[in-house]
């Protein structure tokens, strides 16, 4: 037996989530060890016909306060730091009555779960929880003598190690577990941390606090030699953190992105407006279209750029039918992602066993707050996240001519989805489709010539004679600081174009765009990503 083991005598038991404790506790009593608890957690251990010992049987004070002090104890306490081999701890603990709780289990009050639901502020304050987290560090800080358990997927750990060490915890399982309990106290400041600055407005706190859950462990990150990890925030916004795989191998890192870029640009396309499809590539959108049904729309976003299409990421506004399924499988498609799909689009799906099928129950809002956040060396960079949406903006004609009807609804399109192409990013679209996408380029003008070239390969494709740029329209993600860009848009033919606005050459390129008969207008807003 290893030297480092411990024996568990005393367990002291006080969970939010009651998912397996009765059964855990039964194994525990069996196992001889002594059973403490508090208010709901020991009512039903009570139930269960199992002896266990009130908290305030312990301490001498009864649970007051509407159940905010209980715990906060020395009887309590003291029996959780109490180093078993220090005489003096142990004469204090001699001296004053307290007992050795050596295995402290406790999850928290549902915090996260109450602030995602969007109940009132005084409901979130109820949940904030103190006994517990200040248990759980008291007995991580403690851990060569005492194992602590914050989740329930951790009771078989517990019970293994008690049966293979003849009722003892080792060191090993001890130490992994007081990291758990550390992480799970910092996840859950940072929650309450973030939701108080959310409340009060406060967009820099003096500190910012991230934290996650792990969702799953990854073979590696971007490439094979970076370790990597995805971790959920506990903010339940529908996409590829809370979405149920139907099927299809586990998701890579790399997938996950850019499953997160596809259908987030797809939440920007109100189902009620028409069927909309995103495929996107390496993060950035390759095609996006609007229709009336989903293969419709899957067939024009296909159009814009078939060759990166292949492996790409489909994403979808409405649910996944048999129409589209069909189609979709037709190429290598890597991930598709849904709010829902019907049961005949599912065994379509099925036959192609590596194909990721994700179901999210909804859209994400575009409009939503939120935090993103990226990390620097030495720091991280935090922002609101781009909740702008063009039809909430005031759209300004700048040129002698307006766009028509018809130029104005692709105008509006091709800036929502200009949202998503990383800068420097042009958007040429006609119909309600993507026809031409230049994304990231140091020049902007690069970008407008990458975009048009890409629309004159999409026509070749299809054996058409002339660019699918001609008669489209283009948008900017940022404004055009000299003339190029936009005459590079003209010489493709567009005949619109949508921009921020906003450049110290404005005026210039207004002069340029009456001189080449384009319709312009201003949204006021820019969408850059990096």
């Amino acid at each position: 037996m290893p030297t480092d083991t411990k024996s568990v005598a005393r367990a002291l038991l006080s969970v939010s989530d009651k998912t397996g404790i009765v059964v855990f506790a039964e194994k525990l009593h069996a196992r001889g060890i002594t059973l403490v608890s508090t208010g709901g957690t020991h009512r039903i251990l009570v139930e269960a016909g199992l002896p266990v010992l009130e908290v305030s049987e312990v301490t001498g004070f009864p649970e007051m306060m509407d159940g905010r002090v209980k715990t906060l104890h020395p009887k309590v306490h003291g029996g959780l730091l109490g180093i078993r081999a220090n005489p003096e701890h142990q004469a204090a603990m001699f001296a004053h009555g307290i007992e050795a709780i050596d295995l402290l289990v406790v999850n928290l009050y549902p915090f996260e779960a109450t602030a995602a639901a969007g109940k009132p502020y005084d409901d979130c304050v109820e949940n904030i929880d103190i006994g517990g987290p200040a248990m759980i560090r008291a007995a991580a800080k403690n851990h060569q003598d005492v194992t602590v358990v914050v989740d329930s997927a951790d009771y078989e750990a517990v019970l293994a190690d008690l049966d293979a060490h003849d009722g003892q915890t080792t060191l090993t399982l001890r130490r992994r577990l007081a990291q758990k309990a550390y992480a799970r106290t910092a996840a859950y400041d940072a929650a309450i941390s973030n939701w108080l600055a959310g409340e009060l407005a406060i967009d820099a706190p003096d500190y910012r606090a991230a934290g996650g859950a792990l969702a799953q462990e990854m073979r590696y990150g971007e490439n094979p030699h970076q370790k990597a990890a995805f971790y959920t925030d506990g903010s339940h916004r529908p996409g590829v953190a809370t979405a149920r795989q139907v099927q299809g191998k586990q998701l890579s890192f790399n997938n996950i992105n850019d499953t997160d870029a596809a259908f987030e640009c797809v939440g920007e396309f109100d189902p009620a407006a028409g069927a909309a499809v995103v495929i996107v590539k390496h993060a950035n959108p390759c095609g996006v279209a609007q229709d009336e049904s989903l293969r419709a729309a899957y067939e024009k976003a296909l159009a814009c750029d078939p060759v990166s299409a292949f492996g790409g990421i489909v994403a979808m506004n409405r649910p996944l039918d048999a129409q589209a399924a069909a189609k979709i499988v037709e190429i290598f498609t890597e991930v598709i992602i849904a709010p829902e799909a019907d049961e005949e689009a599912k065994a379509i799906i099925a036959g192609k066993k590596n194909l990721r099928l994700l179901l999210t129950g909804g859209l994400p809002d575009p409009r939503a707050p939120g935090l993103a956040i990226r990390s620097v060396a030495g720091g991280l960079l935090v922002q609101g996240r781009d909740a702008a949406v063009v039809d909430d903006m005031e759209l300004k004609v700048v040129t002698k001519r307006a766009p028509d009807a018809r130029e104005m609804a692709d105008l509006r399109f091709a800036f929502r989805v200009a949202k998503h192409v990383k800068s420097n990013a042009i958007v040429y679209a006609r119909d309600g489709a993507t026809v031409g996408i230049g994304a990231g380029q140091m020049s902007r003008v690069d970008s407008s010539r990458i975009a048009a070239w890409k629309a004159g390969e999409a026509a070749r494709a299809k054996g058409l004679t002339d660019s699918l740029a001609k008669g489209s329209v283009v948008a900017s993600d940022a404004f055009f600081p000299f003339a190029d860009g936009l005459l590079a848009a003209a010489e493709a033919g567009a005949t619109a174009v949508i921009q921020p606005g906003g450049s110290m050459r404005d005026e210039e390129v207004i002069a340029a765009a009456d001189d080449a008969g384009l319709a312009m207008v201003f949204t006021g807003h820019r969408h850059f990503r990096h």
